[in-house]
């Protein structure tokens, strides 16, 4: 358990880190129709950054079930357990070193009765100022030799950010940690973003992957794609660098240093 809650936590920084490196990236000199802005690429994983903490905390309830009637609390967080799940309560504290997190969230487990599958409901949900409605399930799991942990998660969310504006986050994403002689890390999945009346579709191609001890990924590559002009990011060949490639729609090749 404390490997895939570790794992959460790293493989959220870890993700983050590709698209602030892309922002922050010099395309100066790159005449091209696809433009994508700090702000665009931030909301492309801001559900993910948002709901982090409460992912990890949800797992932890999730580990604590027990008999229908049974509850748990810690000085943020309890929860109320039935049959079919439980229900999560947020006593407007600090999660995480996150914003203070306030509401309650009704969680279900699988019907099928497959282990460590769940499903958060989120109505008027509160991370700060932020509101999220929604859904988001969770799958989890360790090869037979518990040499690997993967877990995946499906979002059907919309963020009603400070000024007003939305973000709705639709698809799903897919991590998994490896142990052996190094920690290895890989992340697969598709999604859709729509942000301040654009569409944004992210796919990976071939998994984005890295040792746990590397600040950046070092190998995979994905394409983000704007109203349906897609710039691929490819990020190397295994070396742990800052250097990714661009291939915009024309073929031009720009290469970006990625930055903490």
């Amino acid at each position: 358990m404390k490997n895939i809650k570790s794992s959460i936590r790293k493989l959220s920084l870890i993700f983050t880190v590709i698209f602030i490196g892309y922002s922050c990236s010099d395309d100066s000199n790159t005449d091209e129709e696809v433009v994508l802005t700090q702000s665009e690429l931030k909301a492309v994983l801001e559900t993910d950054n948002i709901t982090g903490g409460v992912d990890v905390a949800l797992f932890d309830m999730y580990e604590s079930a027990g008999a229908s009637g049974k509850s748990t609390n810690n000085e943020c967080y309890s929860a109320v357990y039935s049959n079919n799940g439980y229900t999560a309560t947020f006593n407007n504290c600090v999660l995480n070193g996150t914003e203070n997190v306030n509401g309650t969230l009704i969680v279900t487990y699988d019907t099928q009765g497959v282990e460590g599958t769940f499903t958060a409901s989120y109505v008027d949900f509160y991370v700060g100022e932020l509101k999220i409605n929604g859904s988001r399930s969770y799958v989890f799991g360790t090869n037979s030799n518990e040499t690997s942990v993967t877990f995946q998660v499906t979002s059907d969310l919309t963020v009603e950010m400070e000024d007003g504006s939305l973000i709705s986050d639709n698809g799903t994403k897919s991590f998994t940690i490896s142990f052996g002689e190094s920690t290895t890390y890989s992340i697969e999945g598709s999604w859709t973003v729509v942000y301040e009346g654009n569409t944004y579709n992210v796919t990976v191609n071939s998994a984005l992957s890295s040792e746990i001890g590397c600040a950046y990924i070092s190998t995979g590559d994905m394409n983000v794609s704007k109203n349906g002009l897609s710039v691929n990011v490819d990020f190397g060949d295994g070396t742990c660098n800052d250097v990714a490639i661009l291939t915009y729609p024309s073929g031009v090749e720009e290469e970006i240093i990625l930055r903490d």
